[in-house]
């Protein structure tokens, strides 16, 4: 995979990961976002990940669509998905392998859903290729900026560069990731 791909991916996967970690847990105790244009702001603690800006065209059905598409990875990742209702939102305690890499994660997730929400995520790795911190933390500040714009439709998710996927998109993505991650290329 080459560096933007990853970004990329990584940009689709955070998007989508509160809704995936959440989704096994309890489908109905998640709300759903007010329609409309969303943008989230990924920021992550590691330096060398930059800041990503998406924007997602949402109505009523699009965040069950998510969790719909998400939810039989969720359950094949994770062996271990904890779900807990808080004074001010949601927290998610999880053990998941992906690609081979085992990892258990926190998150909190807090807002109204209407105007903003925030998702912090803290997750820490066992093992992992060379380079790949074993521990971070990333916060996702979602805002609703109002109504999608021309052109959009619900599901649509614009990313870093104007590149434009649709939930429906992300099912046949799915179908592409690896089961394990590649073993390194002897050198």
């Amino acid at each position: 995979m080459t560096p933007r791909l990853i970004l990329r991916t990584a940009a689709l996967a955070a998007t989508c990961g509160c809704i995936m970690a959440a989704n096994a847990a309890s489908l109905d105790d998640l709300p759903n976002r007010k329609p409309g244009l969303w943008e989230i702001k990924m920021v992550s603690a590691d330096a060398r990940m930059p800041q990503q800006t998406i924007q997602q065209c949402t109505d009523a059905s699009t965040d069950a669509d998510m969790r719909t598409t998400f939810s039989p990875m969720a359950k094949e990742m994770c062996s271990q998905q904890d779900m807990q209702k808080t004074a001010t939102g949601y927290s998610i305690d999880a053990t998941c392998n992906f690609h081979g890499i085992a990892s258990t994660s926190h998150t909190e997730i807090s807002g109204d859903f209407n105007s903003a929400y925030t998702v912090k995520v803290s997750t820490s790795r066992s093992d992992g290729p060379p380079g790949v911190a074993q521990a971070g933390d990333m916060t996702m500040n979602a805002t609703w900026a109002g109504p999608c714009k021309d052109g959009q439709k619900a599901g649509d998710i614009i990313m870093p560069g104007g590149i434009k996927m649709n939930v429906n998109d992300m099912k046949a993505l799915r179908a592409m990731i690896p089961q394990r991650a590649p073993l390194p290329h002897p050198h």
